[in-house]
């Protein structure tokens, strides 16, 4: 493939040539990924991969209107790009006013880096989880998981001279392992696997699976609940994707105040926790600046490049933002607002494990999965339990318990919560494959809805 940087000047270039667009963006993402799977303790496959999108975006201003072609294509021969300029300008001739219309942002400098190779990963990448791995396959557990590793590279350019460029890791490593009918499941997130604990992982999924050795079945009510990090995450990412500011103006959603305009305000919970994005967070860093092949409620083309700082939707207990493009921002009233790709939320300074002990009797939760929304209007999730949900009684876990249905609503559990834990880095097993940048608390629940025994195992 020809360079993303020679894609983006020929794009300007032809965009230009055929001068049938005010203003032209040009986003291409390179991207750079490996894989591993094993099963019944036996490394499977391992395989690479590189791919590119290009994204052109063309505008046609009339007065206060502007209308918007965005297209994109897969296809990495140099040929194709002139073609994508046509029929993005095409696209744009024949499209209504864009409801997210806004001023072109000013080119700036160059990126130092900007004509700088694609970073690589590869299989070798691997090693140190593959060489711990081999070990725990001679064990009495058998082992199945995953282990991927991303590299994705992501350029901006626009016909106002705006250049931008960053790379993105992203890698994973899950590992489910069963025993004498009992599953158990670890995961966590990784930039550059030198610090994937593969050993530690293997020695919880033991003890979880320890702790099945003998089985209680409960029946569906409400518990006092433990929920670790990775479950918290899960709840709290949807809450995150459902805080546009829009739909809560609009009356759509949970964010809605009643009679009108928003619940930004609003105190949830007496908890001192602060649920934020910031793409300078140490460890889970992320694009600093919108890249957006088309519009949506929380991004829109026309914001291409522009800067993504910290932002705190919740804080100290009290919901304090809501995401706004600048379109909204200025159509509303309200401060610009954009979610970087992560999220994090304060916590206490418990460990999970003097949670359990501080706990007379309850339920503790390993994974949430098949997260769905029951009902916007008040945030209403439902989903089941997975890979051991486990009974807790005077402070030591005694037992492995049945599955279950549960539904309840992120907002909720944060107006219910009587204690956070500690604060961790942790992958969401629900929306690991879309949102692996987290760190959250583990939550104290005095009554989860447990709706309903599930049979799933």
């Amino acid at each position: 493939m020809i360079g993303a940087q020679t894609v983006v000047d020929v794009a300007l270039s032809e965009a230009r040539r055929l001068g049938r667009a005010d203003e032209t963006i040009v986003v291409v993402t390179d991207r750079v990924d490996t894989s591993l799977r094993w099963a019944n303790n036996t490394m499977t496959t391992n395989g690479e991969s590189t791919s590119r999108t290009t994204t052109v975006i063309s505008i046609v201003r009339d007065g206060e209107d502007a209308h918007v072609g965005s297209v994109r294509s897969s296809a990495a021969a140099p040929a194709v790009i002139a073609g994508l300029v046509a029929a993005s300008q095409a696209a744009a001739a024949a499209a209504p006013a864009a409801s997210d219309s806004a001023p072109a942002l000013p080119g700036g400098d160059t990126p130092a880096d900007w004509d700088a190779g694609i970073p690589r990963t590869g299989v070798e990448v691997f090693g140190g989880v593959a060489t711990e791995l081999a070990r725990g396959f001679r064990g009495r557990d058998t082992l199945f998981g995953f282990a991927r590793h991303e590299l994705e590279t992501t350029f901006i350019a626009t016909s106002a001279g705006l250049r931008r460029r960053f790379t993105q890791p992203t890698g994973s490593v899950e590992i489910n392992a069963k025993r004498d009918g009992a599953s158990a499941w670890s995961g966590v997130s990784t930039a550059d696997f030198t610090d994937v604990p593969t050993d530690s992982m293997l020695e919880e999924l033991a003890t979880r699976l320890s702790w099945a050795k003998r089985t209680v079945e409960l029946p569906a009510g409400r518990y006092e609940t433990i929920m670790p990090p990775s479950t918290v995450a899960d709840m709290m990412i949807y809450l995150m994707w459902s805080m546009g500011g829009r739909g809560a103006q609009e009356g759509r959603t949970a964010l809605a105040a009643p009679g009108g305009g928003t619940r930004v305000g609003e105190k949830l919970t007496s908890l001192p926790l602060t649920l934020y994005s910031d793409p300078s967070a140490p460890g889970l860093e992320c694009a600093p600046f919108v890249a957006a092949p088309t519009s949506s409620e929380n991004s829109s083309v026309f914001d291409n490049g522009l800067r993504i700082d910290r932002v705190d939707w919740i804080r100290d207990g009290v919901i304090n933002a809501l995401s706004y493009p600048r379109a909204a921002a200025r159509e509303f009233d309200a401060p610009v607002a954009l979610a970087a790709d992560n999220l994090l939320m304060t916590g206490g300074t418990a460990s999970l494990q003097e949670m359990i002990a501080d706990t007379e009797r309850g339920l503790l939760l390993s994974t949430l999965w098949y997260i769905r929304e029951v009902d916007p209007s008040v945030l209403l999730l439902t989903g089941l339990t997975r890979d051991g949900v486990y009974l807790v009684e005077d402070g030591q876990v005694t037992a492995a318990v049945n599955n279950f249905r549960f539904n309840e609503s992120p907002l909720d559990l944060l107006r219910r919560a009587t204690e956070a834990g500690a604060s961790e880095v942790t992958l969401p097993r629900e929306w690991g494959d879309w949102a692996t940048r987290a760190r959250m608390p583990s939550l104290r629940i005095p009554d989860f809805h447990m709706s309903s025994v599930s049979q799933a195992q």
